[in-house]
């Protein structure tokens, strides 16, 4: 089978594209045809050693996928060949990624595809998704109601944050950029903030005069002098991007209204976590409430490519890589597809 791998820790130059050996599912494994692949952050801290974790070469990239179940380990009875499937924690832990023709699965990992999504949009949803869910609800403890402010709101984590905290009962402030403010709105944001206001604090006070109950900055900026300041009483800041950043610690006015802040990363989330957070993103995509704002196409074998272009910043939506008819190793690369969507789309 084909496949995108390293054999080393490195720039996007290192990945390649060739044959490595098909896995060969064990009793509690499922062996899925791949349809599509996404390409995140957390997959180039990975390949790079940003985020250290157990790794064997040659090692298969990627985290996130949608695919078709081609066989089930013996002690599997949740899933039969010709399922529709997706999983979106490959590729951490000493578990191969998902940037293959066929990739083992464990069973408590994977989750059904819901009836009629799209394979390439759910896979670009996967990660965002599943990260906004943990975020607000493990570990935001969000509950209807409450008041929470999305800093990135047009973003692909951010705006499943908006949709998630609007359908939960959530009052939510959007930071986002003008231009991104109907989009915010159509995705359940009751105010929008232009992150290039001089006063976007002040926005945010008036917005929330008796502060944000829950606090989540998706573009990574991490400015805790200022959400700290903007937080109610027992209000909490979940921190959930920004790897190299160094931020003041207010400590004052941290323990003097019992506020807080919680760090955490999706790759720690344990099984049944994720699979929570799965069923409540397949509810809302099944509803048509939760679409990736745009999606890019490439081939498997552009995974370097996609890498590259992620790190410099050069992407717009989420970048997903087809599995199916593209060029053998060595072969011409395809050009990409972009398709954009809307919240009323």
């Amino acid at each position: 089978m084909r496949a995108a791998y390293i054999e080393q820790l490195g720039s996007p130059d290192v990945i390649r594209y060739g044959d490595q050996p098909t896995p060969e599912p064990g009793p509690t494994d499922v062996l899925v045809d791949v349809t599509a692949v996404s390409v995140n952050h957390v997959d180039t801290f990975v390949r790079s050693g940003a985020w250290r974790t157990p790794l064997t070469f040659p090692f298969v990239i990627g985290r996130d996928l949608t695919g078709t179940v081609a066989a089930v380990g013996t002690g599997v009875h949740r899933f039969r060949p010709g399922d529709r499937v997706w999983c979106n924690s490959l590729g951490h832990d000493g578990r191969q990624g998902a940037a293959a023709e066929r990739v083992v699965v464990p069973v408590d990992r994977l989750y059904r595809l819901p009836e009629g999504a799209d394979p390439f949009e759910t896979v670009a949803l996967a990660h965002p998704a599943a990260t906004a869910y943990l975020g607000l609800f493990t570990h935001g403890r969000l509950r209807s109601g409450e008041t929470v402010v999305v800093v990135g709101a047009g973003g692909n984590v951010g705006s499943a944050l908006v949709v998630m905290a609007a359908a939960a009962g959530a009052r939510v402030v959007a930071v986002a950029s003008a231009r991104d403010a109907g989009y915010c709105r159509g995705l359940g944001a009751d105010h929008v903030v232009d992150y290039r206001d001089p006063d976007v604090p002040g926005r945010i006070r008036a917005a929330a005069p008796a502060g944000a109950d829950l606090y989540l900055d998706a573009a990574g900026t991490n400015d805790l002098e200022t959400a700290v300041d903007l937080l109610a009483g027992r209000g909490r800041i979940v921190l959930l991007a920004g790897l190299r950043s160094r931020p003041v610690l207010p400590v004052g006015p941290l323990y003097l209204r019992d506020r807080s802040i919680h760090g955490f990363a999706i790759s720690h989330a344990t099984a049944e976590e994720l699979a929570e957070a799965a069923s409540a993103v397949n509810r809302l995509v099944a509803d048509g409430r939760l679409r990736p704002r745009a999606i890019e196409r490439l081939h498997l074998s552009d995974a370097a490519e996609a890498h590259r272009r992620l790190e410099e910043g050069k992407v717009h939506g989420k970048l997903v890589l087809s599995v199916a008819d593209g060029p053998e190793p060595g072969g011409a690369r395809g050009a990409g597809e972009m398709r954009e969507f809307g919240p009323d789309k």
